[in-house]
């Protein structure tokens, strides 16, 4: 790393202002402050110095994700060895998961870095850390088969749209990843619900003895609960299985890539809640919201999306995975702590409520978060106003006991 540093170091002339590739300064710059910590810091005024960067603050959110990642591309071969009855070992069903998942990430970073990466070289501007992790984020979101050029598509209109306009990382009222998948399903719905969209298969798959397989379809947990007139109230697998509330703990169910395990999402919540990162209050009033909104229609019971079990609202869909990456987001999220329990528990209840009273749209999470992400300024500014006023009370009070 040091004959790296030296080099970086004796090209920088280079790249600054009078110097011979001085238009690409923030590409550069961008570059070097990602390899390596900057030495420079205030000398004047009130400054608050932390090694918590936002560089680093980005790649814990990043390792966080790691094992939702790494199961989503053990599930995605799972599933598609399971429904075409090929029985395989880890490392092939891994290594098919990770073919499939591998060209969407690249896709969502290559796009969105290459806008951030220009915007920042036309504003004459620093290359910000914060795609970091909206570019991990879209591919696990996002069903499997879900066309490379519709990422690259959705990625660059939530960028342009919903970052840059309002002026880059940590001036965005909305969640990007969240964008990007929310234009996915309003621009391309086919390919982002239905019964075939979650698990890889093809037509052309090759098995032993020239066999082929046609292509799977059959409709996620979730989506099943509507069906539940016409299955006795049994939710099953890719091959009509019946599964249960551990079968959705563990994961290896149909879904996006990176929601279906709560095992691999909850070790990543727990990095996040030991390094600060996230909010541990809008995780919990997020589930508390969800899950006592579920208990209150389980009471009504009037239709099958009423009567599935609270606990299982809360493991099905991406619901955990919204509470525990999207939902503490702390650009887009409240930021007052009372604020914060707001905001977390009215993102589960109206989760729940689109889920339940919505029987076109199984999933809630994406639309109760981008709801509330428009709804978080007005939430810390009720509660500012709130302070406000009880203060102002007390220092009546104070005056009037004075006197």
């Amino acid at each position: 790393m040091n004959a790296l540093k030296k080099y970086i170091d004796k090209i920088e002339p280079s790249f600054e202002k009078g110097g011979k590739f001085a238009a690409f300064h923030s590409v550069f710059d961008g570059f070097k402050t990602f390899l390596f910590v900057p030495n420079t810091t205030g000398k004047r005024g009130v400054h608050i110095h932390d090694s918590n960067d936002s560089k680093r603050t980005m790649i814990i959110v990043v390792l966080a994700l790691i094992p939702a990642l790494l199961f989503g591309m053990y599930n995605i071969g799972y599933q598609h060895y399971l429904v075409t009855g090929v029985d395989a070992g880890f490392w092939p069903l891994f290594w098919y998961g990770f073919l499939a998942v591998l060209p969407k990430i690249l896709v969502a970073y290559i796009v969105g870095l290459g806008i951030e990466f220009t915007v920042a070289q036309w504003k004459h501007e620093e290359i910000a850390e914060g795609f970091l992790v909206s570019g991990f984020l879209i591919p696990l979101i996002v069903p499997v088969d879900t066309p490379l050029w519709m990422i690259a598509i959705a990625t660059a209109f939530a960028v342009i749209f919903a970052k840059e306009v309002f002026g880059g990382t940590g001036y965005n009222i909305f969640n990007v990843a969240l964008v990007t998948r929310a234009f996915l399903f309003f621009a391309y719905p086919a390919h982002m619900s239905g019964d075939s969209v979650f698990i890889r298969t093809a037509s052309t798959f090759g098995l032993g003895g020239g066999e082929t397989v046609d292509a799977y379809t059959g409709a996620t947990p979730l989506g099943q609960v509507g069906l539940w007139e016409n299955a006795n109230g049994v939710i099953t697998n890719a091959v009509g299985t019946p599964i249960d509330s551990m079968d959705f703990f563990l994961g290896l169910i149909p879904g996006s890539i990176g929601e279906t395990s709560i095992v691999a999402i909850l070790i990543g919540a727990l990095l996040l809640l030991i390094t600060g990162v996230a909010s541990w209050k809008i995780m919990l009033s997020t589930f508390a919201g969800g899950f006592l909104t579920g208990l209150m229609f389980n009471a009504i019971g009037t239709t099958p999306a009423m009567s599935l079990p609270a606990l299982n609202h809360l493991l099905l869909g991406g619901f955990a995975f919204g509470a525990v990456f999207m939902a503490t987001d702390p650009v887009t999220a409240a930021r007052t702590e009372k604020g914060k329990w707001i905001y977390g528990f009215l993102i589960g209840f109206f989760a729940i409520c689109i889920r339940i009273l919505n029987p076109g749209y199984p999933e809630g999470m994406m639309l109760a978060i981008l709801l509330m992400n428009t709804f978080a300024p007005l939430i810390d500014y009720a509660v500012v106003e709130r302070n406000v006023s009880m203060r102002k009370k007390r220092a009546k009070s104070a005056v009037a006991a004075v006197k």
